[in-house]
């Protein structure tokens, strides 16, 4: 449904419901009777178009290098397992622990190429020295089934997404300093010292973007449950908006 389309559906639940507004009319008992059943009727329809009027939402989760958007994430799968995740394609290399097609699809320069030509990627960025890609076949199908979905990109794809479909919602992921930011990145000891700075100067600039996100989060150290909370709670907010616009991608 179109915006057009819902503005004429949420006319027509406000114009129906004043239909059912009781008479001052004094009636008999047998009327009244009748009348509260057709009330309740009206009403219960009403209620049920309120239902329908509820759309699987895009949930954008964005912010620095080692702020923690993957630890975020894997909580955020085990709340809402009938959600779908979008698996971003990348060609870095894989890092231990992780997943082809679960953490990432891993690809090598040349088949990325080939999708991102063949307009398979929803975006696609060169984040230090690497290709990252959103596949968007997935997120439409999931949308089109009416589930939820997540996208964790870097700052740089989440404003290029919001460009793209301006209905979805964004949560920034921040650090509670810089100091434990940069103290997560050299934790992670995947990274040669040169690369590791870069990173941390790139974040000093991205914290500059959160304002343009719907939401901002701190992700503290040691307190990932609490982040994941506050992200629960805005996608329960997101769920009973009244408004709620079909996205397209």
């Amino acid at each position: 449904m179109d915006a057009d389309g819902e503005v004429a559906m949420q006319t027509d639940l406000r114009e129906r419901a004043g239909e059912t507004s009781p008479s001052t009319r004094p009636e008999s008992e047998g009327t009244r009777g009748s009348a509260s059943d057709a009330l309740g009727e009206h009403a219960d329809e009403l209620i049920d178009e309120l239902r329908m009027l509820r759309r699987p939402r895009m949930f954008v989760i964005s912010g620095p290098s080692g702020v923690g958007k993957d630890t975020v994430i894997e909580e955020l799968r085990q709340r809402y397992q009938e959600a779908h995740f979008a698996v971003t394609a990348t060609t870095r290399p894989r890092r231990p622990g992780e997943i082809d097609g679960l953490h990432y699809y891993f690809m090598d320069p040349a088949a990325f190429a080939e999708r991102l030509q063949e307009g398979e990627f929803l975006e696609s960025a060169v984040v230090y020295g690497y290709q990252y890609g959103v596949p968007r076949g997935p997120l439409r199908t999931a949308l089109g089934r009416g589930q939820d979905v997540f996208v964790k990109v870097d700052v740089q794809g989440a404003e290029a997404i919001r460009r793209l479909v301006p209905r979805v919602t964004s949560v920034f992921l921040a650090p509670e300093s810089m100091s434990a930011l940069l103290q997560r990145l050299r934790s992670r000891k995947s990274d040669d010292p040169e690369v590791l700075m870069r990173r941390f100067g790139t974040a000093s600039c991205e914290l500059a973007s959160a304002p343009d996100f719907d939401y901002v989060i701190f992700n503290e150290s040691e307190r990932v449950e609490s982040a994941v909370e506050r992200i629960c709670a805005i996608v329960q907010a997101e769920h009973v908006r009244s408004r709620q616009p079909e996205i397209h991608l």
